[in-house]
């Protein structure tokens, strides 16, 4: 009878934090990235007067889907978190919430005066400072409110740090 010759299996071991490293250092991670760039899903969420623009800059005045900008009603399908306006301290915590359900990698605009520094409700006893400190914030919008075109700029800034990878967005829970 033959004797079965097999070699035994090699197995090697890996954690998921090796495989993302290696992916953000290979070229598959520049077609990641035009990937994500180029469908850049935002939360819908207007605060403030800041959200009137927010809104105006979905509707098909802008057509922010000719940039692969789509506004999306809940977070499990949003990756970029359009701050705008003011953060109340009752409100805080749901928006936590909001961000933590958003898959990674994720993005965060501020958009306005009130959420950059507090605007005219700086050091207001129930409007929270420094939203940076909380949230990782990939790109500013000055203004008060800034106009629906700022934040389409603002968009094409967060999709050039994306192409560049010098974005704070997570990969996959890895920082």
């Amino acid at each position: 009878m033959p004797k079965d010759i097999r070699t035994p299996m090699q197995v090697i071991t890996t954690t998921t934090s090796a495989i993302h490293e290696f992916l953000k250092k290979s070229p598959a991670q520049d077609v990641i990235n035009w990937g994500r760039k180029n469908s850049l899903w935002f939360m819908t969420q207007p605060m403030g007067c800041c959200g009137v623009e927010m809104i105006a800059a979905g509707c098909s005045h802008y057509d922010t889907d000719r940039f692969g900008i789509i506004p999306r009603c809940s977070p499990r399908h949003a990756d970029v978190m359009v701050i705008s306006g003011y953060i109340v301290r009752k409100y805080f915590p749901a928006l936590k919430r909001l961000y933590e359900q958003m898959p990674s990698p994720k993005w965060v605009i501020c958009m306005g005066n009130c959420s950059i520094s507090g605007g005219p409700f700086y050091q207001s006893y129930n409007t929270l400072q420094n939203i940076d400190e909380i949230f990782p914030v990939d790109v500013y919008i000055t203004g008060c409110p800034p106009r629906p075109e700022a934040l389409i700029q603002g968009f094409i800034e967060l999709q050039k740090k994306i192409k560049a990878k010098t974005d704070k967005g997570t990969m996959y829970g890895v920082k």
